[in-house]
């Protein structure tokens, strides 16, 4: 795994990263963008001024504007995570105690953009300040303590943390003591005037538009030829959709249903888009607290029949949600060297006789074209998702199709979205087509599905992941052994025994794999990832959004 090894030398990661990077020769953009812009977009509606790195719901994390102001210890690719991340504050990063210590050494030329040094302490301060924050800590990291000496710190943890490398060292943004000490209660006060080590400081927020400058001096790596961001906040995918092919968006992640009359054939010579699996996906969360889709006979029936060519090719418009074909659900190529021996090459084929004779030698029967459960009631099942979500909803009309090849009469409810929203939280539903989490490895999604640590009764509220209360104990063992395993033998056995198990259980119902993609414009900056470069996923709101920035040019 990519993030266990130790960093190569700062002297070797400073070169690299400058060959890589845009010059900081203090020129402007080229003839066709002379002040240098490069426009951002996303479709999230007006925002309200809150620069907290730290918040999901703050402008500077739903805009994605928060790692340009703000940097983290390494950077990582989600689209390569075997791959060795690249220093960033961090020069050299090592684990040890089974991941319960992680030692770094901080570069010793960053400085925060209100010119004072980044210290080890600064570094220190930020996880102590995550620790003492519950409302920070997003991912939940149990912090035991964070100490400084010289350029030094060292993080100990009171569980491994094999699973959350990603999360500590690309995922969690530096923030200064000095700043932030002040603030009266880091979870509420809304930060303002944000100071960060990245290579911007903010220009001006609107609810609409939020505009970042290039930093004049100080800044560890060299500075980028992009002068300016302008963050605009569309209202919706049509309105994000209609920028980017007109042009006024460069830069956006959004679903576009018919994306190549729509946005590409606008300029086919300049409109771009990359949009790679990750190590997380989407999929049909059936409620297996209700009969008969507690039954794992019947998901692996209703499995078996479903066509995810379809649900990639009309309901994903052919690229938004890459098709998973592995029978694990893990999408390749990203997860291919975590995938069991025995599922090497095995790919989900629409079988609908397959499926029938499943069900039947289990003691279902058919009325005509009705499938009957074992107790002789009908199958039939609600499909649902909120009405704008318009992928989301082709796809569960695919699913109806595909479930009445099987004699499962199906319907598509077109929810509110609140209420939707409420109802799989408490598990008011049947069946849901829903997200999971991703991360470096696949363990991140099969929690997300199989985790009785996460379960909670119907009626309960305050799920994150498990959405369908699937309970299995040697699933929820495995994914501790997983988490916690001592060496890398132990930790394959678990990574196998949950692909079997959910190949058994079929649990969820996986159509698609998550993605870090976006659309973008070559007519003013060239050196964007694609198929042929995957140095970064293409999403402006990752991390790796900074790391692209670094490296635009002007196309002129």
């Amino acid at each position: 795994m990519r993030l266990r090894r130790k960093a190569v030398a700062v002297a070797a990661a400073l070169l690299l990263t400058a060959s890589l990077a845009a010059c900081g020769d203090g020129t402007t953009g080229g003839a066709g963008n002379p002040n240098g812009v490069l426009n951002i977009g996303m479709p999230n509606g007006p925002q309200t001024e809150n620069h907290n790195p730290f918040l999901p719901s703050s402008s500077s994390n739903s805009l994605g504007y928060r790692w340009a102001l703000y940097e983290p210890l390494v950077m990582t690719n989600q689209v390569k995570p075997d791959e060795e991340g690249k220093p960033w504050l961090a020069t050299e990063w090592t684990w040890s105690d089974n991941f319960r210590e992680l030692d770094l050494t901080i570069r010793d030329n960053a400085t925060w953009s209100d010119g004072k040094p980044v210290t080890a302490q600064d570094i220190a301060y930020t996880f102590t300040l995550l620790k003492n924050t519950p409302a920070l800590n997003i991912n939940a990291i149990p912090y035991a303590e964070a100490v400084a000496e010289d350029d030094k710190v060292t993080v100990t943890f009171t569980s491994s943390q094999f699973v959350n490398q990603m999360d500590i060292l690309t995922q969690t943004p530096m923030v200064p003591e000095h700043i932030w000490s002040k603030i009266t209660d880091p979870a509420t006060d809304t930060v303002k005037n944000p100071v960060g080590s990245g290579p911007y400081t903010l220009k001006t927020f609107t609810p609409q538009t939020v505009t970042l400058t290039v930093r004049d001096s100080g800044y560890w790596q060299d500075l980028p030829q992009v002068k300016e961001l302008r963050y605009t906040s569309y209202n919706d995918n049509n309105a994000q959709t209609t920028a980017l092919a007109n042009g006024s968006s460069e830069w956006a992640f959004t679903f576009i249903s018919n994306y190549k009359a729509v946005y590409v054939d606008k300029d086919p010579e300049h409109h771009k888009l990359w949009f790679p699996p990750v190590l997380g996906v989407h999929g049909l969360f059936l409620n297996t607290e209700l009969k008969p889709f507690d039954d794992p006979v019947l998901r692996r029936a209703m499995n078996m029949v479903i066509n995810r060519n379809d649900v990639f090719m009309q309901g994903e418009a052919g690229y938004f949600y890459p098709e998973v074909k592995n029978v694990t659900g893990i999408p390749t190529p990203a997860g291919e060297s975590f995938l069991a021996d025995e599922f090497k090459g095995e790919e989900f084929e629409v079988d609908v006789d397959g499926a029938r004779k499943l069900l039947t030698d289990s003691g279902y029967t058919y009325s005509g074209d009705t499938l009957l459960d074992k107790t002789g009631k009908p199958v039939q099942l609600t499909l649902s998702n909120p009405a704008g979500w318009s992928d989301y909803i082709t796809t569960l009309e695919i699913l109806k199709d595909n479930f009445s090849d099987l004699g499962i009469a199906a319907t598509v409810d077109k929810a509110n979205q609140d209420t939707w929203t409420s109802d799989v939280d408490t598990g008011q539903f049947e069946a849901a087509m829903h997200w999971t989490n991703n991360g470096a490895t696949p363990y991140d999604l099969y929690q997300s599905i199989m985790d009785g640590a996460l379960y909670k009764p119907v009626g309960t509220a305050g799920v994150n992941g498990n959405w369908g209360r699937f309970r299995n104990a040697d699933a929820t063992e495995a994914l501790h052994q997983y988490a916690n395993a001592a060496d890398d033998t132990v930790r394959q056995e678990a990574m196998d025994e949950l692909q079997r198990i959910y190949v058994e259980q079929a649990p969820v119902l996986i159509t698609g794999a998550a993605n870090a993609g976006g659309e973008y414009s070559t007519k003013n900056w060239v050196g964007w990832p694609d198929e042929d470069n995957q140095y970064a996923p293409a999403q402006p709101t990752q991390p790796n959004a900074l790391d692209i920035i670094l490296r635009l040019k002007p196309a002129s």
